[in-house]
């Protein structure tokens, strides 16, 4: 059994040690320093129902005065205050989220959450610390004092004590008991500039949550609602936009389902797929790319409207854009078109964005970008007249020229598409399981939905022939034999589902991530994905982290 950490985990240095130093005289003082519990009041409500250094202030700091920088409470509205406090006593716990101020006898620190911050004020002749083992008052004399000059930024304690307000007018806790809870061994970030390298971030979350909730934002970051977003604030948006997105759907009749992510065929999109082998079976499965066949085989099976938000993996480069593990939230409807999913998209994202971000426009770099105006809408052949050189211009988008279109396309229209728009017409050559368009056979009646130059959606009318998806799988695999590793399997299964009927149908897929992206003001996956995929520190090259642009995930 190791006696002592890693020096690659935890560096021998001044700081390490005066940290270990000050565990052990804690460990001597008040028992095990790692307790299994602390129990905490439930004076502010919440939906946690326990009071956290959140709650208390939200609840509470009301009661302090409203000053002025710089500006001190008069003495009536101290008395004031604290009659309106009463005598509210609290259990609360939390980070030290600044280094302990000693001031003679007395000393002030702040607690964190990760959101806000609540000051504690702990006397020399008053604090009691309280043994983690018998949970009783420690026995030796002045213990509370002793516990806290042993604590170091970033440790966890929980106190016991009333509200009261400060001569300076801050919400406080007048402590008469503290227990400690963890220690932090090693040194917190630094609270004016946090964590500086985005690797470090992003392969150590926990480190840039920490730093961002320590963090002391600068004037201009508390006035840019969008720049100015903590970490912690990045995934608490992300989390509000999955919940509207949910909500929104349950509203309008879709039941969620959840459907196989290791599958025998890597079916639903062209990808390279993550192998891998069941043992028991004896079977090689792939991690899923896309759910789109096992969804509608439910429309098949009766589901008139079902959805799933899960996770994909495609076996493909990493970019700022692309991850090899990704969100998708898909959804499929009896009885509709592409023309009906392009408005229910629209109508979606506009009300989903608002409820998250709290906002109908979102800022994205240096541009703002109107979810809340009417989403634009053009054929790809019209994108790349308007977008492309002057002899794209008379493309007439019949089969033989569908490369061409598309490859035009990506290099000189979708970069320009800031704002919301609509991209519909995509050669039916490679769209092998949408309907062609009654009134152009070499076209799909498909659209994606473009944003900051970003595909953020991808919907058709869905194809309904087993013979013609039969077809079309044929033709995948003729193009897979001819050396296209990301061209689709044929799935006889999928195929025979449709033979016992599936009505018309509409359904569509949306990036998660990309769409976090842009209502967080972030300009790489990474930052809005917790625990992204990287390369090992041994072999990292910064060089190939996020240049390898694969094809769109949708």
């Amino acid at each position: 059994m190791s006696t002592s950490l890693p020096e690659e985990i935890v560096p021998d240095n001044d700081q390490t040690r005066a940290r270990r130093e000050h565990l052990e005289r804690i460990r001597a003082l008040v028992g095990n320093p790692y307790p299994n519990r602390f129990v905490r009041t439930a004076l502010a409500p919440g939906a946690g129902g326990e009071d956290t250094p959140t709650s208390l202030v939200r609840e509470f700091g009301r009661h302090a005065p409203e000053l002025k920088e710089g500006e001190r409470p008069t003495p009536e509205q101290l008395e004031g205050a604290n009659a309106g406090l009463g005598e509210a006593r609290v259990r609360v716990s939390g980070r030290l989220a600044t280094p302990p101020r000693v001031m003679g006898k007395a000393a002030f620190v702040h607690l964190s959450d990760g959101r806000e911050r609540l000051q504690i004020y702990v006397r020399r002749q008053e604090a009691v610390a309280i043994s983690n083992d018998s949970l009783q008052p420690a026995e030796e004399t002045e213990s509370g004092w002793k516990l806290f000059q042993l604590l170091d930024h970033g440790d966890f304690v929980g106190v016991e004590g009333r509200l009261f307000v400060t001569k300076t007018g801050e919400l406080s806790v007048h402590v008469e008991t503290i227990q400690f809870l963890s220690k932090a061994l090693l040194p917190m970030p630094d609270k004016l500039h946090g964590i500086s390298d985005p690797e470090i971030r992003q392969r150590q979350r926990y480190a840039d949550l920490i730093a961002s909730s320590l963090k002391v934002k600068t004037d201009t970051e508390a006035e840019d609602p969008a720049g100015g977003l903590s970490t912690r604030e990045v995934f608490e948006r992300r989390s509000k936009l999955i919940t509207a997105m949910r909500r929104h759907l349950d509203e309008h009749g879709y039941v969620e389902v959840e459907t196989p992510m290791l599958s025998p065929i890597a079916s639903g999109a062209a990808a390279r797929p993550f192998t891998t082998h069941h043992n028991a079976l004896d079977i090689d499965l792939y991690l899923r790319i896309a759910p789109e066949l096992y969804l509608k085989r439910l429309l098949v099976g009766g589901f008139e409207r079902v959805y799933e938000l899960n996770r994909n993996f495609r076996n493909e480069g990493i970019s700022t854009r692309h991850n090899p593990e990704f969100t998708m939230l898909e959804f499929y409807t009896a009885y509709k078109d592409v023309n009906w999913m392009m408005d229910f998209c629209e109508e979606m994202i506009r009300q989903t964005v608002l409820t998250a971000a709290g906002v109908a426009d979102a800022t994205f770099g240096e541009t703002e970008i109107g979810f809340g105006r009417e989403f634009r809408r053009l054929t790809m052949r019209e994108a790349v007249a308007e977008y492309g050189p002057e002899d794209a211009k008379g493309m007439a988008g019949t089969e033989p020229d569908a490369g061409r279109i598309l490859e035009l396309f990506e290099q000189f229209a979708e970069p320009n598409l800031i704002q919301p728009t609509f991209i519909t017409d995509f050669p039916k050559v490679v769209s092998p399981l949408s309907k062609a368009s009654p009134d152009d056979p070499a076209v799909a009646e498909r659209f994606e939905l473009y944003v900051a130059g970003m595909e953020v959606a991808n919907g058709f009318s869905e194809l309904n022939d087993p013979l013609e998806q039969l077809e079309r799988f044929e033709e995948q695999g003729r193009q897979r034999e001819g050396g296209d590793e990301e061209a689709m399997q044929t799935d006889l299964d999928y195929v025979r589902a449709l033979s016992y009927g599936m009505p018309p149908a509409a359904g569509i897929g949306i990036g998660i991530d990309r769409l976090t992206m842009l209502i967080t003001n972030r300009r790489s996956i990474r930052d809005v994905i917790l625990f992204p995929h990287m390369r090992p520190r041994h072999t990292a090259d910064a060089s190939d982290d996020e240049s390898a642009e694969p094809p769109a995930q949708s």
